[in-house]
């Protein structure tokens, strides 16, 4: 990823937390619009990565806009084979499914995320998985 995107993206998401927890909502709303800028200006071309997409998600009030969100963030991430953003995007987006009330789809998505995240190294986002997937399924 392009180093000045990616320290603009983390320095909004710093941002965007502060604002969030002060309940401003006209600093957040202009910073989001911001970041939304940067995933749309970069699209489809060398500078897009799955990490602005799934931190535009994470932001997104909306359940199922961040879910449309976190699938072009997966798609993003499938193509460039990243083992850790597929799973951190699949589990995000399996609990967006989950608050839409579509948990067989959710199962679905965090079993491939469960494969997935067997490449990983975060143990933290495994036992996530894990323990989100046991949860559904018994």
């Amino acid at each position: 990823m392009n180093t000045k995107i990616y320290k603009r993206v983390l320095s909004l998401a710093e941002s965007l937390l502060k604002a969030a927890n002060k309940k401003d909502q006209v600093t957040f709303d202009a910073l989001y619009s911001e970041l939304n800028s940067i995933c749309l200006e970069h699209e489809g071309d060398e500078k897009d990565h799955p990490v602005q997409w799934e931190t535009l998600a994470d932001f997104t009030d909306d359940v199922e806009k961040a879910a449309a969100i976190y699938r072009k963030a997966l798609e993003k991430a499938e193509m460039i084979e990243s083992a850790d953003f597929c799973s951190s995007i699949r589990f995000s987006l399996a609990s967006m499914l989950i608050e839409l009330g579509q948990t067989e789809e959710a199962i679905t998505i965090l079993k491939e995320a469960k494969v997935v995240s067997s490449n990983i190294e975060d143990k933290a986002l495994k036992n996530e998985i894990h323990d989100l997937l046991h949860s559904l399924i018994n």
